[in-house]
């Protein structure tokens, strides 16, 4: 199985980049300018070290003025302290302001996400969505908060520092620039090579932990069939690329970054050529040589930092790929005219007319399916795997979108109403019953949020789990463990119909609920879903014959079309498919008066 990411990234221009992620600033932009001014303030303290230096030298030194000795290191020592004063608070407003944007933008994707239609996920990994929303937004929040601060202070430093540079002397300023060309000429170079490698870097981590979070999940079929061995090879695979593609992003900074720092260090050397013999002659100090030097230091210093503001924009670049791939996803109700609430009282008839279903778009899943439920009916699906039960009812929630046709619930077109207004009156039943990591309480309140604690009680009572959740050591505030792996199945399964009953929809979906359970299980559940489809309209999909016996419809599945409808009687005594499958399967018939076999005993799976 490949939990690798499944869909690739759209690359995208800086400009787009920039345009679209500079909007997370706005609601911030006082504490932008508080972050940007704080920067600027320490910056501007750092200045007045070499003045002060070239004073010291000069002036106190040369000049054997002893007694400024003390005033002026007093000086530089409150430069310093004011220097560190501002930027201890630029740390907190940076902090305060970046946490923001970040979760702002965090809060988006993730609201996103929660919005995308269902098909949208049958193709991703939960791992590198989850590397998305926490790895690349933070990846785009470092550019957006200490990438503006850098940048702006980076110009500001380069442009203040070059004007006292050249009113210092111009000559040796001229000399300090020839490396200038060798800085731009590589920024380019880096610049429009570095995105393609961080992109791969950023699909690495995504497809590492895709896996991860899939093996997490998946830790007992891995113990089960001993493939601890396996696992472990395919991890070294995943880890091994994220390795590699690592190293090819360093590798490229290894030479190019020093080759930078180099290119500064040319200015310098050229300078005390040229700087040395001025000094020797009397047209410049040696503290104006000093402090030309620590200016030019502080020159370099901003345009190394141009390397590492591209370092990180390239970076930020390809996670903004992954993150606005999200962003811009269609969401469900995108291109739908759905506004109209689902008219109340709902009474639960549902009807599908000539409907036709596709997943990939070729090959048709459901073909011409037809059907009328009336309000109260049971409706039971049976059918061999394959055959479109899931999907059909998948459709009545509208998970998935119909290829053709219509379904109706009371008269209503489902294609006009809102998703809210639509599920709100749909109660789901599955199989293998989600339960979030959170305690027993709140995952049955999560039918509806505002029941009060009777409402909750008469609820799991009525699902045949009140007695055993007040056996648990927490009773009802019992912590469930992620995907409810601390209760049984039939357990999670009683829980989950509580939730459904809590909820109290006039139609109810019922996917394979009794399977995977053992006979005193099955009878609880099966008195829980007798009161549960109490005056409802449900479509159940079970194997089952105790489930579905009683349905007013049976409809037989094969193939994606509807081939026998009737009820169980009528389809025993028609002698078709369904009779054959009860005759292939051995199923048992348990009737009001007994057991009742025919021609060949029946089993209690179709």
């Amino acid at each position: 199985m490949d939990t690798s990411s499944e869909f690739s990234s759209r690359s995208r221009s800086t400009m787009e980049f920039l345009r679209r992620t500079v909007v997370y600033l706005r609601p911030y932009k006082w504490a932008a300018a508080g972050n940007i001014i704080l920067a600027f303030f320490t910056i501007g303290f750092y200045f007045v070290f070499p003045y002060v230096t070239q004073y010291i030298i000069d002036t106190v030194i040369g000049g054997r003025k002893m007694d400024l000795l003390l005033p002026a290191a007093l000086c530089l020592l409150g430069t310093f302290l004011l220097c560190e004063f501002c930027n201890a608070l630029r740390i907190i407003v940076n902090t305060h302001f970046g946490q923001n944007v970040i979760f702002d933008m965090r809060r988006d994707v993730y609201a996103r996400l929660q919005r995308l239609p269902v098909h949208f996920f049958d193709h991703r990994a939960s791992g590198d969505l989850m590397t998305r929303v926490i790895d690349d937004v933070a990846s785009v929040h470092r550019v957006l908060v200490d990438g503006v601060e850098r940048t702006a202070t980076t110009f500001l430093s380069i442009i203040v520092i070059l004007i006292i540079l050249l009113f210092k002397n111009v000559t040796l300023t001229m000399l300090a620039l020839i490396p200038l060309a060798i800085l731009i000429a590589g920024t380019l170079w880096y610049t429009l090579t570095a995105h393609r490698r961080y992109r791969k870097q950023r699909e690495a981590i995504g497809a590492m932990n895709a896996l991860l979070m899939d093996n997490l999940q998946g830790v007992r079929q891995i113990k089960s069939f001993g493939r601890q061995n396996h696992e472990d090879e395919r991890f070294r695979e995943r880890a091994d690329g994220l390795r590699h593609s690592t190293l090819s992003v360093m590798k490229v900074w290894a030479a190019y970054s020093p080759a930078m720092t180099f290119a500064g260090s040319l200015g310098m050397v050229l300078v005390l050529w040229v700087g040395g013999p001025m000094v020797v002659d009397g047209t410049m100090t040696l503290g104006g040589l000093v402090g030309f030097i620590f200016y030019l230091t502080l020159f370099y210093q901003p345009i190394g930092r141009l390397d590492g503001l591209n370092q990180m924009l390239q970076s930020a670049r390809a996670a903004s790929d992954r993150v606005f791939d999200i962003l811009d996803a269609a969401d469900e109700q995108q291109g739908w005219d759905r506004i109209a609430p689902l008219k109340t009282p709902v009474r639960g008839e549902v009807r599908y007319d000539r409907v036709n279903f596709s997943y990939n778009g070729s090959g048709r899943t459901l073909k011409d399916i037809s059907l009328h439920a009336r309000p109260g009916e049971m409706i039971a699906l049976v059918g061999p795997t394959g055959s479109g039960k899931s999907t059909l009812v998948n459709l009545l929630p509208a998970f998935y979108e119909a290829a053709s046709g219509r379904i109706f619930i009371d008269s209503q077109d489902i294609a006009g109403v809102s998703l809210e207004s639509l599920r709100s009156r749909i109660s789901v039943v599955s199989q293998e019953a989600f339960l979030f990591n959170g305690t027993v309480r709140e995952n049955i309140l999560y039918g509806r949020l505002d029941a009060t604690g009777d409402q909750m009680l008469a609820a799991s009572r009525a699902a045949n789990c009140h007695e055993f959740i007040m056996s648990l050591p927490g009773g009802y505030d019992s912590r469930v463990g992620e995907r409810g792996v601390k209760l049984s199945v039939g357990e999670k399964q009683r829980i989950s119909i509580a939730r459904a009953l809590l909820k109290d929809a006039p139609i109810l979906i019922l996917d394979e609920a009794t399977a995977s359970v053992d006979t005193v299980t099955e009878r609880l559940i099966q008195e829980a879903l007798s009161r549960l489809m109490a005056n409802r309209t449900s479509f159940v999909i079970a194997h089952r014959l105790s489930t579905i016996r009683n349905a007013h419809q049976i409809l037989v599945m094969h193939h994606g079309e509807i081939v026998e409808r009737g009820n169980h009687e009528e389809l025993l005594d028609r002698g078709g498919v369904y009779a054959r499958l009860c005759l292939i399967r051995d199923m048992e018939e348990d009737d009001k008066g007994g057991v009742q076999k025919r021609k060949a005993p029946y089993t209690t799976d179709l």
